[in-house]
Parts: structure tokens; sequence; C-alpha cells
């Protein structure tokens, strides 16, 4: 019986992933993302932080060195007490986007982290326009780089130099990196997790650790359709692309349907754990183009309100 070995096509030529045509669609899709919603972006919300914001929160009980000017002189009159207004002070949070960079990342064609760059570009960008700090993140098994929160429209040739630099390498360890990433973030805002979420561990405890810290965390699932419906058969000698590990298979109709049952099933388990604990969840398949795909987030209500 032959051993076929599944070897990886010739790469193609590298263009620039950011180049004019890509920006001319990224300014038409800052206009429609303008026109259909008139809000902010999420990021853009009131804590709970008591300060000197014009949105009445509640009373304390005055205390002497206290400011004057915000005692209650209505409830002094009614009940000759002395009361403290207190007010939602408005913080303005950042977005963070938290890019997987493993070598799983490299698969497919396009490849899903050149696809993945994309679709952060684009949410950066928007986010820009709109005057809010976006920050990035790129890991695999640890942080592999990070872009500190900047604000500007003209910060997006930052970002793309950052995501220029990235390129997939290492195992996919989901939990460890957001665990690292939230304990280095002072400050809490949304958290867009862009992944494959191909992490043998699994991908629940890093999500949580994004819910427990405090973080408003989305989940967007890259993946090429070549995953889901693989064009293979025969007797094949299969990598894993991030541990090396072959195994030897035997492909048959039989077995790429069980494939694609359990690859429906692994999309099922992702979105019913987010749909259980109120995490946004967008599937990204990389036929979609990237302005579509973040076109149809804003419209079902991801990040833009």
């Amino acid at each position: 019986m032959a051993l076929l070995r599944r070897s990886a096509p010739p790469a193609p030529a590298k263009r620039d992933l950011f180049d004019e045509q890509f920006l001319k669609r990224l300014e038409v899709l800052s206009i429609v993302a303008r026109r259909v919603f008139a809000g902010r972006l999420r990021a853009e919300r009131r804590t709970k932080k008591s300060g000197s914001g014009i949105e009445f929160a509640d009373h304390r009980e005055y205390a002497p060195g206290d400011d004057l000017r915000y005692l209650d002189w209505g409830v002094y009159g009614r009940f000759d007490k002395l009361l403290l207004k207190l007010f939602e002070e408005e913080e303005d949070l950042p977005i963070y986007l938290l890019l997987d960079s493993s070598r799983s990342m490299s698969m497919g064609s396009p490849r899903k982290i050149d696809y993945a760059k994309q679709i952060v570009a684009a949410l950066c960008y928007v986010g820009l326009a709109n005057l809010d700090r976006v920050a990035l993140t790129a890991f695999d098994s640890r942080i592999v780089g990070r872009m500190p929160p900047t604000r500007g429209q003209s910060r997006i040739f930052r970002v793309f130099d950052f995501l220029r630099g990235i390129e997939p390498d290492g195992e996919t360890n989901l939990a460890d990196c957001i665990k690292i990433f939230a304990a280095q973030s002072k400050q809490r805002g949304v958290a867009l997790l862009v992944s494959d979420l191909y992490d043998p561990a699994g991908f629940e405890r890093g999500i949580n650790y994004l819910r427990f810290n405090r973080f408003d965390p989305y989940v967007l699932q890259v993946f090429d359709p070549t995953e889901v419906r693989p064009k293979l058969e025969g007797d094949l000698l299969l990598h894993d692309c991030e541990t090396g590990e072959s195994r030897e298979v035997t492909v048959t109709a039989k077995v790429l349907a069980r494939y694609a049952e359990a690859h429906a099933a692994y999309r099922r388990r992702i979105e019913e754990f987010c749909a259980g604990r109120q995490v946004p969840y967008f599937a990204a398949e990389t036929s979609i183009p990237f302005d579509d795909l973040v076109l149809s987030i804003f419209r079902r209500g991801g990040l833009l309100r």
C-alpha cells in the first residue's frame, strides 16, 4: 500500500496586506459603519467609578473636607441631612485586540493569519476614526508582541507596522497568554479574541480569564473552508503543524463525513459556551471578504452600539 506524504504547496509571492487598495476599502467601510451606526464604539462607556461626571449615580454622607459644590441642598432642605451627590465618571476604556499567531494560523488560502490581520486592522481603523484607543497583543504559546493603547486615525500606520511584523509560529496556549495579558493590562475594556481556537488544552479557560478579570470579551473564530471540507483521499501521512506529531490515515468518504461532523460539533461547543456566558461569538470563514464580515459584526450589534 503506497503511503503518500502531503507536502505544503509552494508559498505565493508575499504581498503587502495593507496596500493602497486595502486603505480605500477601509475608508469605504468606515463611512458605511458611520451611516449604519450613529453611536459610538462600545469601549466608550461609563464606568461605575464615581467622580465629577454629569450623570447622577448616588448619595453619600458629607464628610469634612468634601467639596461643598456637590452638596444636595434639596435633600438638606427636606430632611435636614448633609448628603453629597455622586456622579458616574465617564472613562474612555481601550479596545484590546488579541491576535492568535500560532502555526495553525498559517494554514489556508488566504492564510488565516493574513485574513485575521485584515480584520484586526479594519476594526482598529474604525475605532481610531471614532477617537477610541486601541491596543494589540499577538500570542502563540507566549506573548510575542504588544502595541500599547493608541488614539487618532493617523495611528493606523502604526497598527499596520505592528501587524506586518507578526508571523505564525509556535503552539497555541490561550489560557497562559490571556492570563498574562490580563495581569499586564491594568485598565479594563473590550477584549476581542481573534483565533482559530485550535488549542489542545481547550479554549474555555482563556475566555474565562477575560470574564473573571472584568474585561468585556468578544470571540471571533477564524477558519478556512478546507478545514471544514478538506479535499483529501487515500492513504496519507498527516502532520500536526503546531506539535509536529504525525499520523497515518486512510481517508474515505465516511472518514471525511465524521470529520465534518466533529468540526461542526466543535464550533457548536464554542458557540454554546459563549452564548451561555453572554460572550458574543462570530464565525469568520476566510472566503468571506473581510469588510463584509466586519460590517456583519456591526449589524449584529458587535462592538458598536
